[in-house]
Parts: structure tokens; sequence; C-alpha cells
């Protein structure tokens, strides 16, 4: 099995444990928490049911298989809000407000790297959610290439700077992840290259501040009660960071992701992406990955991304 294999189920196993206790309370959960797959529940769905996270991730992964183009990823995004491309069970449930309208604007002929909007109100989650698969594409290219892109595939849906910066540090991190065994090692790899970075860059000097916690401080030396699960995309991005790195294994970050309630798929598909990469495939539990909705279609996906990348078994 490849990185990608790794990657994509984690990421969709988590996304899977947060869909059915989406927006319920972090006292709630704390009440009843989630230790494994469940049905039903928010939004209704069977059991393994993963959510537009991932579907719009796999969108990206798929784009990829063919080549790194940006009107066949937007195309693939416009296909799955119209025509259930790459759900779970052939219906959308679930979209936020900005990613429908960027698609909207997609599909209506804006150039794939305008249509997310840049206004200062526009950064949820929705470019971070799935970004992932853009790390086997951008992984050995230069930092300032790197940069370029992910903020071309930010920006289909989510074009402020804010947001991009997220998505660079998450892949960034991501990146470290590829290069070394030690977590701790990779965060401060990733922070160092960040800072650099950016600092180069004048114009986006003042948005670094928003991500002081992450990269002037230690993000998992803040108390959980300091750690926001909403929608908005530093939360999400600090969120993730939090409980990949206070746990040790797949399933306690994916599990304490989405017991932080809020909007909780997307706390676990962002986690569950870099703690498939950094355990690996054996590291999911059997039973969740055999709910898990498309289960082999994920797998063909994987295997057909690591083709294109020259990516060795793990």
């Amino acid at each position: 099995m490849s990185y990608t294999n790794a990657v994509l189920l984690g990421l969709a196993v988590g996304d899977a444990l947060g869909v059915p206790v989406e927006f319920l309370s972090r006292e709630e959960l704390r009440e009843e928490p989630v230790v494994t797959m469940i049905e039903y529940g928010s939004h209704d769905q069977p059991e393994g049911t993963w959510s537009d996270d991932s579907s719009l991730a796999f969108c990206l992964a798929e784009a990829l298989t063919v080549d790194y183009d940006l009107d066949r990823i937007g195309n693939n995004f416009i296909q799955w809000k119209k025509d259930a491309y790459w759900t779970a069970h052939g219906v959308v449930f679930d979209i936020g407000m900005t990613t429908h309208h960027a698609i909207k604007r997609l599909s209506m002929g804006t150039e794939p790297n305008q249509a997310g909007p840049t206004d200062e109100n526009s950064n949820g989650n929705g470019s971070l959610m799935r970004i992932l698969p853009l790390l086997f594409h951008i992984k050995d290219k230069p930092i300032h290439e790197r940069f370029e892109i992910i903020r071309d595939v930010s920006s289909l849906t989510h074009g402020h700077i804010r947001s991009v910066i997220s998505c660079f540090f998450y892949l960034e991190f991501a990146r470290q992840l590829l290069l070394t065994n030690n977590k701790f090692e990779a965060y401060e790899a990733a922070r160092t290259d960040t800072v650099t970075f950016l600092t180069s860059l004048p114009s986006h000097e003042d948005e670094m501040q928003h991500f002081d916690r992450l990269l002037n401080r230690y993000i998992h030396h803040f108390d959980e009660n300091s750690i926001s699960s909403d929608t908005y995309v530093v939360s999400t991005l600090e969120a993730s960071m939090y409980c990949f790195l206070t746990t040790d294994s797949y399933s306690d970050a994916v599990l304490k992701a989405v017991n932080l309630g809020a909007d909780t798929d997307t706390t676990g598909a962002v986690t569950g992406g870099i703690a498939g990469l950094h355990y690996g495939i054996d590291s999911i539990p059997t039973d969740w990955l055999a709910a898990l909705a498309r289960k082999v279609d994920i797998e063909d996906l994987a295997y057909r991304l690591a083709l294109k990348y020259n990516l060795v078994p793990r």
C-alpha cells in the first residue's frame, strides 16, 4: 500500500466518524463521546458515510491522476455539485456557502484561480479540508512553486490569503512527515520553513499574526479548552494539529478531533489525513475501514494516484 492509500482512507474515515455528530457541542460529546463508527445522526446517513470534505479531496485526487490542471479540478467540483460525482451514496448532503458560490462562479466560466472569494469573511475551512492530495504533486518542487500551486488550488473556492496560508502550512507539515518519522521534528521544520518563506513576502507579513499559536508558540502546549473546532480555517488547522500532536495513534487522533464537537467531520478529515500519512494504513481500525462507503473505489483512486507520482509502496 502506498502513502496515497493511507492519506485518502485516513481522511475519509476521519470524515465519516464525524458526519453523524456534526453540530453537536463539546459538552454533549463529553457526555456521550464517539468511540467508533455510528449511523444516522446529524445528516441521517448510513454508517461509514463521508461528506463533501472527502468528495472534494477525491475530486482533486482524480484530476491529479491525469495531470495538474486547474480547469480539470474545477470541472470535477462542478460535476460533484451538479451530478453527485465522487459522493458516498449518489447525493450531495453537505456544502459550505463559500464553496457553493465559488462552484457556481466556476460553472459560469470564471477563471479557476479567481472563483474563490477573497474577502476576510470568506475564511471557512473549505479549501483546507480537501487540499491534502495536492501533497503528491508538489512535494518535490521548490517552496515558491509549492506556494503558488497551493494558492491556485485553494482559490478555486477560497481565495483569501489566510486560507491559502493555512493550506500552505498544512501541506508543508505533511511534506515534512514524508521526510521524518518524528512528528515533532516535522512540526519544527514546517514552522521554520513557513515563517522564513512568508517573511520573504512582505505583503503577507500582517497575516502571520493569525497563525501565532502555530508558528511562534506550540499548539500542542495549549489547553484543550482554548482549542476551537468551528468552521474558521485557522481554528480547524489548530484543532487538527493539536489532536495529531497530543495523541500517539491514528484512532486516538481522529476520535479526539471528532469529540471536540462542532465541525466534527472536517476536523476529523483534516486530522485523519495527516494521521493516516504518519501512522500508515495498518493503523486504521479494520472495522472502521470495512464500514467505509466506497472503500474499494477509494483504494483504486489511491492506486492510480500512486502510479501517477511513482510512489513506492509503504
